[in-house]
């Protein structure tokens, strides 16, 4: 994994609370600990208001079905910003991915996201993408910009339409509560959320070549998380000075070591979005080389930032009480690592396994098996933690009621199930990210349009 070992920076709902008054009450969504690759950044408050040159703002604008938690998130350049963006695989993608798709095939600028929550406004046809570019022409016109240049997530119900005339109405004191805060990027954060019980929200600061930059991000995701952009939300703000295609590159390589590695319930969402912008506002020389060192830095910086809401995003899986981390190595490459990581990753007997206290390593050998990638069954090693539970193909034994001890002390505390598998003697090695599989799983998802 790129950055080397890993911080755990504690449970899954810490006492830190970003709370957003509106309409008189106080919301306050516990604020996700986030868990970043060892490297030479350091954590700086803010989100994606972090990096120079950002602003944000969020509130209630009467989009959701109950409650009057932020459901309007907006994120604005000073400058026209580069703009890379990933989408979901689903063929039956969302307005707001339609619209983004289009814009971004014929311009690589972008100077601002609006996000809402309540309606994923998809499915929903041409009426739906016909209030997608209302809505991005509104916000144009507050802004002063053109309406090519504002991008647009959506996450919420789908089949439902926007409710248009409330987003609209609640547009001029979006705009007008815009700040380069850190509790504007906290607001933010929490209007973009729907069943997460944790904000997700992250910025660092770096030297790329002698030049200060910062990356910040906000995301949200818990249910229908599967990799292939698992589905979620994720706005990430830079203020590097990167040419287009190098910004496009690293951005992409950073989904593939991050969202499209972790998984919840194996269901790819009709919205699954990430949208990275680089303002340029460090003032640093221009990276225009992918090869470059400094652009190799910059890659490493992106990267921690992009794993560390992804890991949040599977720590926070609808119903989990533990982040199941899966770690392969000794594979004839990185993306069969990366395969075989999945596999485990997103095995329903191993989630429910972990679930249950139970160390059944075979449903582990099992998912590594089918995973479709080659290996000598006989090179199999697998660890849970630190107890080792199969080597050179053969098993061995082991304290199995502390291996069930070790299990139920990260459950207690939503801790971290580490799970590594050697697959040979090769170079390759990757990491995924998932969850257990609860009872509550499956009482949220039962009813949630009712």
């Amino acid at each position: 994994m790129a950055g080397g070992a890993m911080l755990t920076m504690g449970a899954k709902a810490s006492s830190l609370h970003n709370e957003v008054v509106t309409s008189g009450e106080t919301i306050a969504l516990p604020a996700a600990h986030i868990r970043l690759p060892r490297g030479p950044w350091t954590q700086i408050p803010g989100g994606v208001t972090g990096p120079c040159g950002f602003r944000a703002a969020g509130l209630y604008g009467g989009l959701r079905a109950l409650g009057t938690k932020p459901d309007l998130a907006l994120v604005v350049s000073d400058v026209d910003a580069v703009c890379a963006g990933t989408f979901t695989t689903n063929v039956v993608a969302a307005a707001p991915v339609l619209y983004c798709k289009r814009i971004l095939a014929a311009s690589t600028k972008a100077r601002a996201v609006l996000i809402n929550a309540g309606q994923a406004n998809a499915a929903t046809g041409d009426a739906g993408y016909q209030d997608a570019l209302d809505c991005a022409t509104a916000v144009a016109k507050l802004l002063g910009t053109q309406p090519e240049r504002v991008l647009l997530q959506s996450t919420g119900v789908i089949g439902k339409r926007i409710k248009k005339d409330a987003l609209l109405a609640s547009l001029p004191r979006l705009v007008g509560a815009l700040s380069y805060t850190a509790d504007s990027g906290d607001a933010a954060a929490t209007a973009i959320t729907t069943t997460d019980l944790v904000t997700k929200s992250v910025a660092i600061e770096t030297e790329v070549g002698g030049t200060t930059v910062k990356i910040g991000g906000m995301a949200k995701g818990s249910g229908m998380i599967h990799p292939n952009m698992a589905t979620m939300l994720s706005v990430v703000t830079c203020d590097a000075h990167v040419a287009s295609d190098v910004w496009q590159d690293l951005v992409k390589t950073a989904v593939g070591r991050s969202f499209n590695q972790i998984t919840v319930d194996g269901d790819t969402s009709t919205n699954d979005t990430v949208l990275a912008l680089a303002s340029g506002a460090s003032r640093g020389r221009l990276l225009d080389n992918m090869q470059d060192r400094d652009a190799q830095q910059l890659q490493a910086a992106l990267d921690a930032v992009f794993q560390g809401l992804a890991m949040s995003i599977a720590s926070d899986g609808e119903g989990a009480t533990c982040l199941v981390e899966v770690e392969v190595i000794g594979a004839h490459s990185d993306d069969a690592a990366a395969v075989v990581a999945r596999s485990v990753a997103r095995s329903s007997l191993v989630k429910a396994a972990v679930y249950g206290r139970d160390p059944n390593w075979g449903r582990v050998a099992c998912a590594a098996g089918y995973s479709g990638v080659d290996f000598d069954p006989q090179e199999l090693e697998i660890r849970l933690g630190t107890f080792v539970l199969m080597q050179k193909g053969q098993p061995l034994e082991f304290d199995r009621g502390a291996a069930k001890d070790y299990l139920l002390a990260a459950g207690e505390v939503h801790g971290v199930v580490a799970i590594t598998i050697s697959i040979g003697g090769g170079k390759g090695r990757s990491t995924a990210w998932g969850c257990d599989l609860s009872y509550d799983y499956v009482k949220i998802n039962a009813d949630y349009t009712t």
